[in-house]
């Protein structure tokens, strides 16, 4: 796992002396990212186009990956695809700040990974499955329903707990 935090880190200070519309895009590929605190991704592949705008340094970025997840169904591992297209700009001063509160640094640098795992982490689904027709677990014995196909006998209760097993069934 590729734990260089600094991996997403653009020098553009060059781009500020650029004339309005002049842009320049950086190419990511990277066979697994560690970002901090908790987002583990692997084969992150995309890029980032970094356009020079009369407010700020305008960025778009599309970016893709997976990232380890467990179907919420069947409780086996899956490899969740991640897909993020988003576009952020650093102003040069605070007058021309948006929403987002994004000012470019002094020392000419854009610190992307904390962009790129929020919007990573809004990607990830909340209920994950391996697949549509997923047939989760057995509720008695606890198998995975996809790989063994299994029926079981209905046990014989104690008559002195009959009239309880009723109860149940009136509810």
């Amino acid at each position: 796992m590729n734990n260089n935090i600094h991996a997403l880190r653009l020098q553009v200070g060059f781009l500020v002396h650029q004339t309005v519309g002049y842009s320049r895009e950086f190419v990511f590929e990277f066979e697994s990212l560690h970002l901090p605190p908790d987002l583990d991704l692997e084969n992150l592949n995309g890029s980032a186009r970094i356009t020079r705008t009369p407010q700020g340094l305008l960025v778009q970025v599309k970016m893709r990956a997976n990232s380890k997840g467990v179907c919420v169904r069947c409780l086996t591992e899956i490899q969740q695809p991640l897909v993020i297209d988003f576009t952020e700009l650093y102003a040069f001063s605070p007058r021309s700040v948006t929403d987002s509160g994004l000012i470019l640094p002094e020392n000419g640098q854009l610190e992307l990974a904390p962009l790129v795992r929020e919007y990573m982490l809004l990607e990830v689904p909340i209920n994950p499955i391996c697949r549509e027709d997923c047939k989760g677990l057995c509720p008695i014995c606890g198998e995975n329903l996809n790989e063994y196909s299994h029926e079981h006998v209905e046990e014989t209760i104690d008559p002195r707990l009959a009239g309880l097993k009723k109860l149940l069934e009136t509810d």
